[in-house]
């Protein structure tokens, strides 16, 4: 696969095949060049002694303080080490190679001073597989992702901890011993630049997003084949009546439901004579309600793609009114109010994903006019999806919990100078749990819809449904009676996540869709 060039507009592909280590990347001549011009007029600047915010003065409410000049690296190194406070469980492998990858193609943009070297630099640790030991908690979002980010900074300057491919966590100045990087000695600004932005909520959140997009097409795989299991109708996919209200996502979902039903020996074998004239609404209302979640997570990866291609660095060098000249402008592209109002819509959109799921799963379970009760072979002796669907029950709680948004809430810090902050990391961590959660009730509808499947035998579905049940079976076998299902669970929804069941003509535009 073609290395991605840092310093250009990554999409969600692009990110996450980085992330997932399927990718390298590489640094062009063009960005050196302009990384080197922009560091050169920078040092000018310095050599003129300017004050300016972070390169030669203290930080957030410290900024009235001016550094001197020969303290101004240990002034880095300080910075790195002192914002090196984050705790809890270590962010995921894919997930801090995202970070790095993140803050790497921001500073090819040649927007933050920092040396090409430093580039360079990150770019090896992604291209070798150091994976940087980066605690998951303690960044609100603005004056960026700082505790996450200064942990990965500490790899560089051969501190921290660090690991290469599977290996254990070890001192990174062995790790990258190792893998025959050097570390590195900070210069004036660098520290700054390594650390503030939004880099962490968006490693997070946007592989979340990633995960999502693979869910949605499952999520509605789940649907349809639970409307065949309850012997249920398709009439109300007929894209006559969605051409009456055209929210873009209840049109897809539409399309995708009337395309995996098409065909279907079991909805013949009761069209004239079922007396029902309507679904359930977890039935009938499949368009309507899960398109609108796609079209929240539509709009996320909107927001996050935009932030992928952003520059959230603070101080920013940029072009002078001059001609080839600089100026270093204080801002607050750092602020990670956007991304933290996408991942909170995107996680309670994919709560209430898992809501109508789990409502699928009760009526499985629980109409005993159509299927045997709990989907159990011998009712009474075995309990079959009895408890399963109680698992179900049990995520949706949490997620409802999740879905409460952390963008709603700000507390200030750095003695007031920092005073609104947006909480994007915590937004982004509380999406990735949604998600997974999702996944696992999206993998018990899919079960319990594959055993009231095998009920209607030998009627069969349609030829997707019938390949999507070909690929669940070589995951999560046919039930000859009650067994445990934990292991299937986890098996199964991470088939899910990975996008097995996505068809390769769907994969990467199930949110894609052309505007």
């Amino acid at each position: 696969m073609k290395p991605f060039t840092l310093g250009s507009a990554p999409d969600i592909a692009d990110f996450a095949e980085v992330a997932y280590g399927l990718r390298k990347v590489v640094v062009p001549p063009g960005a050196l060049k302009l990384i080197a011009a922009r560091r050169a007029s920078l040092e000018a600047l310095l050599a003129g002694d300017r004050v300016m915010y972070g390169i030669n003065t203290g930080f957030g409410e410290l900024a009235s303080q001016r550094v001197s000049r020969e303290s101004l690296k240990s002034l880095q190194v300080n910075l790195i080490r002192s914002h090196a406070c984050g705790v809890g469980e270590p962010l995921e492998d894919a997930e801090a190679r995202a970070l790095m990858f993140a803050r790497a193609n921001e500073l090819a943009m040649g927007n933050s001073g920092v040396r090409p070297m430093l580039v360079k630099k990150l770019a090896e640790l992604i291209n070798k597989g150091v994976i940087p030991h980066i605690p998951s908690k303690g960044s609100v979002g603005a004056s960026g992702d700082l505790a996450p980010s200064a942990h990965m900074a500490l790899v560089l300057i051969g501190e921290g901890k660090a690991r290469l491919g599977s290996g254990g966590w070890e001192a990174s100045r062995l790790v990258l011993a190792r893998a025959g990087i050097e570390p590195v000695e900070l210069a004036e600004k660098e520290g700054l630049a390594l650390i503030n932005g939004t880099q962490g909520m968006k490693a997070v959140g946007g592989l979340a997003l990633f995960e999502a997009m693979n869910l949605f097409y499952s999520a509605v795989l789940a649907g349809a084949m639970s409307l065949e299991a309850l012997k249920g109708t398709p009439t109300a996919f007929d894209r006559r009546i969605h051409a009456l209200k055209r929210h873009p996502g209840q049109l897809e979902v539409a399309r995708m439901l009337e395309a995996m039903l098409k065909g279907s020996a079991i909805r013949s074998s009761h069209a004239v004579n079922d007396k029902r004239v309507q679904d359930p609404y977890s039935l009938r209302c499949m368009p309507q309600a899960m398109g609108a979640v796609l079209d929240a997570i539509d709009y996320a990866l909107d927001v996050f793609e935009t932030e992928f291609a952003s520059v959230t660095d603070n101080p920013l060098v940029v072009e002078g009114k001059k001609r080839g000249s600089i100026e270093v402008l204080s801002g607050g592209n750092f602020h990670g109010q956007a991304v933290a109002f996408a991942a909170d819509f995107a996680a309670i959109a994919l709560t209430a994903l898992g809501n109508i799921s789990e409502r699928r799963i009760a009526q499985l379970v629980g109409d005993f006019k159509i299927l045997p009760p709990f989907l159990a072979r011998n009712p009474g002796l075995e309990s079959g999806f009895m408890i399963a669907h109680v698992t179900a029950a049990a995520l949706c709680n949490e997620n409802k919990v999740l879905s409460h948004p952390a963008s709603s809430d700000s507390i200030s810090t750095s003695a007031n100078k920092e005073d609104f902050v947006s909480m994007g990391m915590t937004a982004a961590l509380k999406l990735k749990t949604v998600v997974r959660n999702v996944a696992y009730i999206t993998a018990i509808e899919m079960m319990a819809a594959a055993e009231g499947l095998d009920f209607h035998r030998p009627l069969r579905s349609g030829p997707v449904i019938e390949a999507a049940m070909a690929g669940l079976r070589k995951i999560s076998p046919a039930f000859k009676g009650d067994e445990v299902f934990s292991g299937r669970i986890e098996a199964l929804s991470g088939a899910i996540l990975d996008g097995r069941f996505v068809p390769d003509q769907d994969k990467m535009e199930i949110t894609k869709r052309k505007k």
